[in-house]
Parts: C-alpha cells; sequence; structure tokens
C-alpha cells in the first residue's frame, strides 16, 4: 500500500530513529500472516556500496533487474522513465512476475513504447512493463504491458492476480498534448497484457487515482483521490455488476460511489486515535466521467461529502479496508494539521475508524517530503519507501514502532555541489518472502533486494 509524502521519520541518517504516533502498527496486518511474524528490531547499519548504487545491512545483497535507458529484451524500445508503483505475482516453477508503474508525464524522459494492441492513447508517455524472473531473480524476460496512458502512479492487485494500475491526472483530450481523456483504472495481466488490453474502467470514475483495494469476499474495489490542493480528494467505493467475477470483467461496469461521514466533511480535523464514527454513507457519484465537473466537486446533496487531503494508500487486511491521508496543512485549506493518519472501514458495520496519527513531535524533523510507498515485510513489519530531500532510504518500521534503516540509495541525481538522489516507489516482495522488490523513480532502476529476512 502507498503512503504518507510527509515527514513522518526521523532522521534520514540514523538507524533506529525514533518515530511518533499513536495507535497499533498490527491493526494494519489484522488477519494476516504478517501479524504473527512482525519483526522487532532491525538488520543492522547500513554497508556502503562499493558500486555506489544501494547501501544495505551486512548480509544482504542485491541484484540490478532493469534500468532506465537499457533496451526492453522484448525489442520494443528501451526501459522507460519513472519507475514508481509495482506488484509480484506468483509463476510457474518458482518465477515471479513484476508488474511495474511509469509515471510518465509528457515530459518524461523516455516513454512507454507504443505498442499495438497495448496502447490507449499514442500521445500518453505512461503505462506499465512486466518482468518474469526466475527462481533466482535471473530476468527472463522484461516487456510493455500496456502503454498510452499517464501518469501511472499506484494502484492494487485483485484477487484472480493482474494489476489494476491508476492514472494520477485529470488531463482531457486536447490537455498536453493527449488525443484521448485520462484519468482512469486500467487492468493489466502480469503475463498475457493482450488478454487485458488498453481498455479504460470508464465506471470505476475519472479523477487523480492514486490506489485501490478490493473486498476478496463482495469484490468492492475501493478507491482513494490523491488531490492535495483544495478542493480535497474523497474516498471511493465500486460496486461492479460483476463482483469476482475475473479477468475483465470489471469492464462490465458497475455503480461509483462517494463516502459520506455525517457531520464530518473534512477528515483532517479529527484528529483523536480510536475516534470511531458509524452510520457511514455511500452517495452515488453524479458523473463518474466528470465530463463537466471533478467528481470531488460535483453536487451530493444537503449532507454534502467528505473530503480529504492527500488520499493515497488503499490496504485491505482481514475484514476491512485502511486507507491513508498523508497529510493535512491548514495553510493548504484543511481544516486542520496532521502528519499522516491511516484509517479504517468496516463495511460490515458501516463503521469508519481512526487507527494511527503519525506527529510532527518527532526528535529530528526531516526537511520536504518523506515516506511514499508502503508495503508489508515477511518478518519486518512495514517497509516504507522515503520521497523527500537528501540522501533517499527504504525504512523498516516494526509493531513497537521502532524505525530502522533497511537500504540507501547512492545514486547522485544532481550535482556534486548541490547533490540529489532519485527517490524510492515500488517496494513489495515476492510470493515466498525470500526477496524485497524496489524501484529507484530516478533514474530508474528495479532491484531485488535478498538477505537473512527472517532473522
Amino acid at each position: 500500500m502507498s503512503a504518507s509524502r510527509r515527514q513522518v521519520l526521523a532522521s534520514a541518517s540514523a538507524v533506529g530513529a525514533g518515530i511518533v504516533f499513536t495507535g497499533a502498527l498490527s491493526e494494519l496486518f489484522a488477519g494476516t500472516a504478517a501479524a504473527r511474524s512482525l519483526g522487532r528490531t532491525g538488520y543492522g547499519p547500513l554497508v556502503p556500496d562499493p558500486d555506489g548504487l544501494l547501501d544495505l545491512p551486512k548480509g544482504f545483497r542485491y541484484r540490478v533487474l532493469s534500468r532506465e535507458g537499457a533496451p526492453l529484451r522484448s525489442g520494443e524500445g528501451p526501459v522507460p522513465s519513472n519507475h514508481d508503483g509495482m506488484a509480484a505475482f506468483a509463476g510457474r516453477g518458482g518465477r515471479t512476475h513484476l508488474v511495474r508503474n511509469h509515471e510518465n508525464r509528457p515530459t518524461a524522459k523516455i516513454r512507454v513504447p507504443a505498442v499495438e494492441g497495448l496502447t490507449y492513447d499514442p500521445e500518453g508517455h505512461g503505462g506499465c512493463t512486466a518482468l518474469e524472473l526466475d527462481s533466482r531473480n535471473r530476468v527472463l524476460s522484461e516487456r510493455v504491458a500496456i502503454a498510452g496512458t499517464a501518469v501511472n502512479c499506484a494502484g492494487g492487485r485483485t484477487p484472480w492476480g493482474t494489476w489494476l494500475t491508476c492514472e494520477e491526472t485529470e488531463d482531457r483530450a486536447g490537455d498536453n498534448g493527449h488525443t484521448k481523456d485520462h484519468g482512469f483504472i486500467f487492468e493489466v495481466h502480469p503475463t498475457d497484457p493482450h488478454r487485458t488490453g488498453a481498455v479504460p474502467l470508464t465506471a470505476m470514475g475519472r479523477f487523480q487515482h492514486e490506489a485501490i483495494a478490493i473486498d476478496p469476499r463482495t469484490g468492492v474495489v475501493y478507491e482513494t483521490e490523491d488531490a492535495f490542493l483544495k478542493p480535497f480528494g474523497l474516498f471511493y467505493r465500486f460496486l461492479p455488476h460483476k463482483p469476482l467475477g475475473g479477468v475483465g470483467s470489471l469492464r462490465a461496469g458497475g455503480r461509483l460511489q462517494a463516502m459520506r461521514v455525517p457531520g464530518v466533511p473534512d477528515l483532517s480535523t479529527v484528529q483523536e486515535t480510536g475516534a470511531s464514527f458509524d452510520g457511514v454513507e455511500w452517495v452515488d457519484v453524479p458523473d463518474p466521467l466528470a465530463a463537466a465537473t471533478p467528481t470531488r466537486l460535483q453536487d451530493y446533496g444537503p449532507g454534502g461529502i467528505t473530503h480529504a487531503q492527500k488520499l493515497e494508500g488503499c490496504y485491505w487486511g482481514g475484514t476491512c479496508v485502511y486507507f491513508v491521508s498523508s497529510f493535512a496543512h491548514r495553510a493548504e485549506g484543511s481544516g486542520a494539521d496532521h502528519y499522516g493518519q491511516i484509517w479504517r472501514y468496516d463495511p460490515h458495520r458501516r463503521r469508519l475508524t481512526l487507527v494511527i496519527v503519525f506527529g510532527p513531535d518527532t526528535d529530528v524533523q526531516l526537511p520536504g517530503e518523506s515516506p511514499d510507498n508502503i508495503c508489508l515485510a515477511p518478518s519486518g513489519g512495514l517497509m516504507v519507501c522515503e520521497d523527500g530531500n537528501g540522501a533517499q532510504h527504504v525504512f523498516g518500521v516494526t509493531r513497537g514502532g521502532e524505525v530502522y534503516a533497511m537500504a540507501r540509495g547512492r545514486q547522485n541525481i544532481g550535482t556534486p555541489e548541490q547533490p540529489e538522489w532519485g527517490e524510492f516507489a515500488g517496494v513489495t516482495f515476492s510470493p515466498d518472502g525470500e526477496t524485497m522488490y524496489v524501484n529507484c523513480y530516478t533514474p530508474g532502476t528495479t532491484f531485488a533486494v535478498t538477505g537473512p529476512w527472517h532473522g
């Protein structure tokens, strides 16, 4: 799941740095194997990489799977820029299939190559690529999985083993040279992309999509909208006509609804961990395609609708869906300030609860933006990709809230006088839990990290 882009973690260079929050991290993993195996400590200090790419703790090692600008093994063109969200799927014979987003705008250095049958808009530069790895993380194939989309940021996996890639844009045909409207979700098959093609799932709405999570019992899809300027985004659910229908079933359409918490127009104003709201309502989105008005600005009736700044990560755990508001600032129009919230929605009880609040009172304040993508680690709690100023890290967070450095990027994309390091993104684990895959956003690089994950 993808989360906070603000300073939550302390001391970008320290191992075991402090983090301030209230709530219980175990809440995030209810009903999962990870809840029983969260790590209690880190893996020791980072060892400088003599090759200048990735510093890791002693005993860990990395393999570079893919680099921006290198030839795709399919021969379709060069590896595109801006590696972002990613998921790993189990294959036959111990193989792993990675599907990787490319958050390309029209200004991207290397676009996703247009491929017949897999291209939505010839003038869209974003999309996904798919890698097939053997049991030793050697790349067997690398190819375009979808092209012609725009600003593919995050997404989420389906219960039937495909990836839903999300466009974080509201560009229309004619904007930035595009020939078609953007702001949609697309389904991507990890091994047979032509099976899913490049078909926008229009009924799921046209807005600044960030991430999705699917209720594995009912097939309801929950969606976050990453709008950081007022008017802020909404939390949505999509009721498919063919729930849990398998590959392509979401094309059959359904109803898009937005969440209304009675009496709470802005989630940032809720500051108390454990605050709970019953009777959550779901209101039909009048125009999911946003033909005239963005979905977050449409008329939802006398009760209005509930907004939140920077809704990003979305994750299904146990019987509930969890979603993240990365930060909120009064100066930008929010009703209150916070450095990150994690919310839980229980569909059965129609109850929304504030589970975790990240706080500003850390010992060392990070400059700029910080955590971005988050995933569950097999034995180390959370893995968090840093997206901020200075050296960039993948941090681990234990159940008790201890923060430790798991990896540090060494790729300087600035100058010796003004160094700048590429952020991390798309952290995910192999199905067997033995490999952490992570991207460096720029220069686009995909790493496979192995080592003593289980101590």
